[in-house]
């Protein structure tokens, strides 16, 4: 198999913090297996996890070998790194739940079934510490490295200055040890040599090469990418709601997609680069047709498309696509009833709603008494009619008359009725 210059690949899509020295010479020689940990404390990943999968993703398609490397042992633990507080622990049972759902996620992304010499594998820490006890660990791990080397790391330093009244645990302590002893496992079973993260993370992976380095007498390597902010300081990969995540169910692809639509120009153009598979010469044509006319939002729409239709599917980005016009464009009944529960209440999410019951609605409501006394969406029957008079009433996107009835025909979803006054005036009726 050809293999890419991956260190170059990564150098001109701006995901390089740090890297030991001969990491690129070492990956030019033949494939080679690196690693990236995940943690695997939630059913789903987020977007503040898509940089370490892209950077086993654009391995892969240099022609090297990655291990997504699933915390279960560590994920019972706690990493310290940019945290202030220790983290709730989970039981087996979950984490074993988590590991399926993370791998389903991360097989959009990565080669997990195709034979080829270069398929991605996956593993869970859990499966080699469990059977490992303590005075084992302390005696044959442990005696390796120094307290003074494991105080001298940045995330122990900073926990220890910071303003916690909590401290640092020992069992937060020592995690630097679990997972240098993971890099060490991978590189006696997997030959595995690399292991790579967030620059967060560049204290625990040295670690694991000092462990590589005097107890197996080999040579591992490190590679960090930068920590991902957005141009106005803000985190990335949160939104008003909280965590952008991968699933489906906990993060609507239509807001997904909303997510990277509305980056700004900046963020658009650094995000491209890493979050897409495009290659460098169509990244910098797009980028000057977007700085020709950056209102038509070339880059945004173009991002979103992309990561959008990796983590969900082409329909799904789609269905986004439909679901924005509807808002924002001109849409009819039928488009309306295309959404699912989720994306219709996304779309329009903060809109009030009024409930009434199902046997209202199976006897049809007078659109007077649905626009006032049945949901205060306006305030009196007068203004109800004034506004009907005027045309600027609608009916899940269809304009109405006075004399219209709202009916079970008209139920989104067997549950919703979308109102309208004008061109953003929004009320939803819910059906119980």
């Amino acid at each position: 198999m050809k293999l890419n210059n991956f260190v170059e690949e990564l150098q001109w899509r701006g995901m390089i913090h740090d890297v030991m020295p001969e990491t690129e010479a070492h990956l030019m020689e033949t494939m080679r297996t690196a690693y990236v940990g995940f943690d695997p404390t939630a059913d789903s990943l987020h977007i503040g996890n898509l940089v370490p999968i892209m950077l086993l993703s654009f391995y892969q398609r240099c022609g090297h070998k990655p291990v997504a490397l699933v915390g279960g042992a560590t994920g019972m633990i706690g990493d310290p790194s940019g945290k202030s507080t220790e983290r709730n622990l989970l039981d087996e049972v979950a984490l074993r739940h988590n590991q399926e759902c993370v791998k389903n996620q991360l097989s959009q992304f990565l080669d997990f079934s195709s034979g080829a010499k270069n398929q991605a594998v996956m593993v869970n820490n859990y499966d080699w510490m469990k059977e490992f006890s303590f005075l084992d660990f302390i005696r044959s791990v442990g005696k390796h490295i120094t307290v003074n080397y494991m105080m001298a790391k940045d995330s122990v330093k900073t926990r220890l200055s910071g303003e916690s009244a909590d401290g640092l645990s020992f069992t937060e302590f020592t995690y630097q040890l679990i997972q240098g002893y993971d890099f060490l496992h991978l590189y006696r079973n997997f030959n595995c040599t690399l292991q790579m993260g967030g620059s967060d993370q560049w204290g625990n992976i040295t670690t694991g090469t000092e462990l590589i380095r005097r107890i197996a007498g080999g040579k591992g390597y490190a590679l960090t990418c930068p920590l991902i902010t957005k141009s106005d300081g803000s985190k990335f990969g949160k939104s008003e709601g909280g965590n952008v995540w991968l699933d489906a169910n906990r993060t609507s692809p239509y807001k997904f997609y909303q997510y990277w639509l509305n980056t700004s120009d900046a963020d658009a153009e650094k995000y491209i680069r890493i979050f897409t598979f495009l290659n460098k010469e169509t990244i910098e044509n797009l980028v000057a047709e977007h700085k020709e006319a950056p209102h038509l939002r070339l880059l945004q729409k173009r991002l979103a498309q992309e990561v959008t239709t990796t983590v969900h599917s082409a329909e799904e980005y789609e269905k986004a696509i439909k679901a924005s016009e509807i808002l924002f464009g001109n849409s009819t009944s039928e488009d309306l009833k295309t959404l699912d529960e989720k994306t219709f209440l996304d779309v329009f999410d903060g809109v009030p709603q009024a409930e009434i019951s199902k046997k209202e609605i199976k006897n049809g409501i007078d659109i007077i008494a649905a626009l006032a006394e049945k949901t205060r969406f306006l305030k009196s029957n007068g203004e109800a009619r004034r506004a009907l008079k005027e045309n600027s009433i609608s009916v899940n996107k269809e304009k109405v008359a006075e004399g219209f009835t709202v009916s079970e025909s008209d139920l989104i979803n067997g549950k919703f009725v979308l109102l309208q006054r004008g061109k953003k005036n929004y009320f939803i009726i819910k059906v119980l």
